[in-house]
């Protein structure tokens, strides 16, 4: 037995592992074991490195979505946009598209509504980053604890959510929107990202962007908001639907609240001045808004312009689909307004069509332009474009009838034509007026054309033929003037070359082409301005997406015809509304020249008419409604039949008179052509033209000196002068030292003043005009009923 001493056994229930605290030779000594509650709790080095990795990972992931989240392309609702159609004073037209909205530059949207926007919605935008962790929190707390859910976001993230987005609370939208909105804040400026807000937000009324609610609200446009209609506007964005006061009279209250908020958030931030913060009222917003919808003129018109803009190159098809088109175009409220008017009065008014059949045919369409400026001013297409599709101002399938015998007539005077037997053509010029009378040097075969009613007129000057529209007369004409030069001045005038039977021969005289109501409209008006032709023009302005103004064509106008041809014509059809088929439209109260018309089969009856001041033609057409056949309109209205002196003149009369009402009643100017108020005597040649009186040339063929050297003496009476042609005045040059003879008749003097002849016309209608040798002549308006501004010499 060793004398070493023993080592000590461990107590029973004790290992010797737990006893053992010494550490090994020149170690730490060992961390005793956490026993109890310790040994659930981390330790600080666990917690420490939890945290770190959190961080690790949550910077990495920041990293790896901010790399990976692109700034995507607008989603397609945030680029859809209505065009906008507006009338010349900038009144909303129409809209087409299926968004109403209409993108604006920033600087088209007034500070005030600016600012009551921001008030509502983000005070801290200019000066805060485009996410708000503390407004991200306070919302998540308030919606977990019931106080209503809110969105939290800035302006920059809702901007990303209406452009880049969908509307979907998702984690993964929500994800995308805090890493697009940080870049975006990064790539564009706070006025982009405001402007881009401003323009995607919704506002209730079906308005996206602030322009399109300025407009379905207040009726105005987005720079002309004030502070308070701003201040509510701003108020919509937070409940679109509730706040509408006008669909939920019963939340004003709330909808009043709100607007209060906005307006102190403007006071507090020094956008508005609390003096004039305290005068504000609560700005009502309309109670009914401007339909955006196809019916009534409006889609007539939104399928014309387009058809406009497409064909003058100005807007591609595509483009237009595309939508952001803010269109001014020519058309003035108060004379379309007054269009309509007329039909309605004179037309549509007197249709009974459950019990005449016929009535159910009638179809209208009207055009009216302004001659020096070529703007189409007014249109007519319709009873409503939902009903009736087919646009009436532009349709081309009437024939127009014995509205084309002027441009034979200007085209008689343009060049100088002669009769068979060689006398030039005036409007005193004697034709035979036999019904069926056979045309003289026609080689395209026999063609004898038939007078209205089957009327002969025997022996008839041209101004008499034009005030009863005598169709053999006519046809005659237009073989001695050559019917391929009048083709070539109606296409001067206006018509397009392309007219539907615009054929050269015999017939052209009595309108078999099928021209539009708008054509036509623009060659009277040429007739109207003395002969100078500019295409018409429908559009004043446009403009893409708020701020890009697109170049219009430069409108180009030329003297097509002289002077002379237009106004001779003009001279001539002065007289049809004087006393031949027109009289109805002396209801316009104005001096007007027109010529009615009808076509074949009494399928269209038409009135083409001007003042100085305007231009317009009126149709009325026959067209069955279920097969678009053409149809007869006799017995329309209760009446035997419809011609172009009836409901197209009424019509004519009455629109003119309200469209020019307050202007001053205009003169026409006219210069007309040598030996336009020359009479002839009855000719038994077999040309049917007139023998002159004069001799072969009369004083056709005198120099514009001639009258001051012929010796006549003032005063003597030419032979065979029709009642109420009398003689215009002398040509242009004469200074008016000495006048013509003078002449029976309604026009002893011309437009201008000049060479007006002494006397009056024992058969003239009252209000004759009279004239002086001295170049004060009485003027070619002064029979009219209103006085022309340059008659002179009283009466």
């Amino acid at each position: 037995m060793s004398d070493e001493p023993q080592p000590k056994q461990p107590a029973p229930g004790r290992s010797a592992r737990s006893q053992d605290t010494t550490a090994p030779s020149g170690g730490k000594p060992k961390r005793p074991e956490r026993t109890g509650w310790r040994r659930i709790v981390p330790t600080w080095r666990l917690t420490l490195g939890t945290v770190l990795i959190a961080a690790v990972l949550l910077v990495g992931g920041f990293f790896l979505g901010y790399s990976l989240v692109k700034i995507p392309s607008a989603n397609a609702l945030a680029t859809q946009q209505s065009n906008v159609y507006l009338y010349a004073d900038g009144t909303v037209l129409a809209r087409d598209g299926e968004v109403n909205r209409e993108n604006v530059g920033l600087d088209a949207i007034s500070k005030d509504a600016q600012h009551a926007v921001l008030a509502a919605e983000d005070r801290d935008f200019y000066t805060e980053s485009a996410i708000d962790p503390q407004a991200m929190i306070r919302a998540g707390w308030n919606t977990v604890t019931g106080k209503g859910k809110q969105s939290g976001s800035t302006i920059t993230q809702q901007y990303v959510k209406n452009y880049y987005l969908a509307q979907e609370q998702t984690v993964t939208r929500k994800a995308k929107e805090f890493f697009i909105s940080i870049k975006l804040d990064r790539e564009k400026s706070k006025n982009d990202i405001l402007e881009g807000y401003l323009n995607t937000s919704f506002f209730g009324r079906g308005a996206y962007g602030i322009q399109a609610a300025a407009q379905a609200y207040y009726g105005t446009d987005a720079t002309d908001l004030t502070a308070a209609q701003g201040a509510y506007l701003a108020s919509l964005l937070n409940a679109p639907s509730q706040y509408d006061v006008v669909a939920h009279p019963e939340n004003k209250g709330a909808a009043t609240a709100r607007w209060n908020y906005v307006l102190d958030g403007m006071v507090d931030q020094g956008w508005l001045d609390a003096a004039e913060r305290a005068e504000l009222t609560f700005p009502m917003p309309k109670e009914t808004t401007t339909s955006t919808g196809m019916s009534g003129q409006r889609g007539y018109v939104v399928g014309i312009v387009k058809d406009y803009l497409v064909e003058h190159g100005i807007v591609g098809e595509e483009d237009l689909d595309r939508g952001g088109y803010r269109i001014t175009t020519t058309l003035e409220k108060d004379k379309q307004d007054a269009f309509v008017e007329a039909v309605d009065d004179k037309l549509m008014s007197q249709l009974d069509k459950k019990n005449r059949k016929v009535d159910t045919y009638v179809r209208a369409g009207g055009a009216s332009v302004d001659p020096k400026t070529g703007k189409v001013v007014a249109m007519y297409n319709g009873i409503d474009y939902v009903k009736q599709y087919t646009p009436n101002a532009t349709r081309r399938d009437f024939q127009v009838g014995s509205t084309f015998k002027p441009f034979v007539l200007a085209s008689a005077v343009q060049n100088s034509s002669v009769t068979q037997d060689g006398r030039r053509i005036t409007p005193n010029t004697v034709y035979d007026g036999t019904n069926k009378r056979a045309v003289q040097g026609w080689d395209g075969g026999h063609y004898a054309p038939e007078n209205e009613d089957q009327t002969s007129y025997g022996q008839i000057t041209v101004r008499e033929a034009t005030d009863k529209s005598v169709n053999a007369v006519y046809a005659q004409m237009a073989v001695d003037v050559g019917s391929d030069k009048v083709k070539e001045t109606a296409v001067d005038l206006g018509l397009p070359e392309a007219t539907p039977d615009l054929v050269e021969s015999p017939s052209i005289a009595l309108g078999v082409a099928q021209a539009s109501v708008l054509d036509m409209a623009e060659a009277y008006a040429t007739l109207a301005n003395h002969g100078k032709h500019g295409t018409y023009t429908l559009v004043e302005k446009v403009v893409k997406d708020g701020d890009q103004e697109l170049k219009l064509p430069e409108r180009k106008e030329r003297q097509v015809i002289s002077r002379e041809a237009a106004d001779t014509t003009t001279s001539v059809l002065r007289s049809v509304v004087q006393k031949g088929t027109a009289t109805a439209a002396q209801a316009a109260g104005r001096p007007a020249a027109g010529k009615t018309g009808t076509a074949e089969e009494d399928t269209a009856a038409w009135f083409a008419g001007y003042t100085p001041e305007l231009a317009t033609v009126v149709a009325v057409m026959g067209q069955d409604p279920e097969t678009a056949a053409h149809k007869p309109l006799y017995g329309a209205t209760g009446l035997a039949r419809i011609n172009g002196g009836g409901a197209p003149a009424e019509i004519w009369g009455q629109y003119t008179r309200q469209a020019l009402k307050g202007e001053p009643v205009g003169s026409f100017d006219l210069r007309l052509q040598r030996g336009a108020s020359e009479s002839e005597a009855p000719s038994t040649g077999p040309s049917a033209s007139s023998t002159d009186t004069g001799g072969p040339s009369g004083d056709d063929e005198a120099s514009p000196d001639a009258s001051r050297s012929s010796g006549r003496t003032p005063g003597a009476t030419q032979q065979a002068t029709p009642p109420g042609t009398g003689d215009t005045g002398t040509t242009p040059g004469d200074d008016g030292t000495g006048g013509e003879t003078a002449g029976t008749g309604t026009d002893p003097g011309g437009d201008d003043g000049t060479g007006g002849d002494t006397g009056t016309g024992d058969d003239a209608p009252p209000g004759s005009g009279e004239g002086t040798d001295d170049g004060t002549g009485g003027d070619d308006d002064s029979d009219w009923p209103f006085p022309d501004s340059s008659d002179t010499t009283g009466q």
